[in-house]
């Protein structure tokens, strides 16, 4: 299968050095329930995973790398779009509560995996960032600087501490997960997680607020196919439990990746291929949450 991850960092580098040439795109409006519902009042899943707002987020295109904003008003990700070569632009996109409507925006082109800290003041776009400012709109893109600017990283999430978890993609498209806690105001040096976690092709972390669990995705002896979603639990001593898979309702042969949860803790987004080996189409399930309170380890 070409390699997700290769296509994850190349695209990201590329859409990054055309950002300033992007045309600017209008917004779309989509015939959806009224505010008071979260989650655009889309009939809330089971143990099933199921597409995620169909017609509005998921498609018959490329769509991937899900967030819901803490307060659940707002839905963040990245699609592709245009038409024939044109589709291998990918663009990042919120569908907001705007003038009364349900309406899709552009935010640019992509320039990272999208993650919103739980205190929603900081959207992460891998090593870049935007941060809310005080008329509630997100600021320019900033970087990240050390001890983060030299590492290729394709996803970054946060806790309520600040504690940074990321992966760092390597050339022989291997991966690691590290962390950096926010030490007197600076982030200290990162730190691989254990060899449990890191045994395979691990990528796209998403941390707990809580930091009382991991999730991300990896390729590695025992799974279903290709990048399975998997689940370690902050054990008594604060080290990390065995990944445990998410099992056969999640994962498929398929590819299923870069996965999180919402703020309320009821759903867990994730990513899947639709397609062939050729990734011709990606996209979003939402599944009821309740799975990580089955694999917990019971005290």
């Amino acid at each position: 299968m070409k390699n997700y991850c290769l296509i994850f960092l190349l695209l990201g580098f590329v859409l990054f050095l055309n950002a300033c040439g992007a045309k600017k795109h209008t917004s779309q409006e989509h015939n959806l329930p009224a505010l008071k519902k979260h989650y655009f009042g889309q009939k809330p899943p089971g143990a099933i995973p199921q597409p995620f707002a169909p017609g509005a987020v998921t498609t018959a295109n490329w769509e991937c790398c899900g967030v819901a904003s803490p307060d659940l008003k707002a839905f963040y990700f990245v699609r592709e779009t245009g038409e024939g070569e044109a589709k291998k632009q990918m663009e990042l996109v919120v569908i907001h509560h705007k003038n009364n409507r349900w309406q899709d925006s552009v935010i640019s082109p992509r320039t990272g995996t999208p993650f919103i800290t739980p205190d929603g003041k900081t959207l992460h776009l891998s090593k870049r960032y935007r941060e809310r400012t005080k008329t509630g709109e997100w600021s320019e893109v900033k970087k990240l600087g050390a001890p983060f600017k030299d590492l290729p990283i394709m996803r970054l999430t946060s806790s309520s501490k600040g504690t940074y978890f990321f992966d760092e993609f390597k050339s022989d498209f291997t991966g690691d997960i590290r962390y950096s806690r926010l030490v007197n105001g600076k982030y200290e040096k990162p730190k691989l997680l254990s060899k449990e976690i890191n045994g395979g092709k691990s990528f796209h972390p998403f941390i707990a607020p809580d930091e009382s669990y991991l999730i991300f995705d990896s390729k590695r002896v025992g799974g279903h196919g290709d990048s399975d979603i998997y689940i370690s639990f902050r054990q008594k001593e604060g080290t990390w439990g065995s990944p445990i898979n998410l099992g056969d309702k999640i994962n498929t042969p398929a590819w299923e990746a870069v996965a999180s949860v919402t703020s309320d803790g009821k759903y867990l987004f994730f990513s899947r291929n639709m397609g062939s080996d050729k990734n011709e189409n990606v996209d979003i399930y939402w599944v009821d949450a309740q799975i990580i309170e089955t694999l917990r380890p019971k005290k």
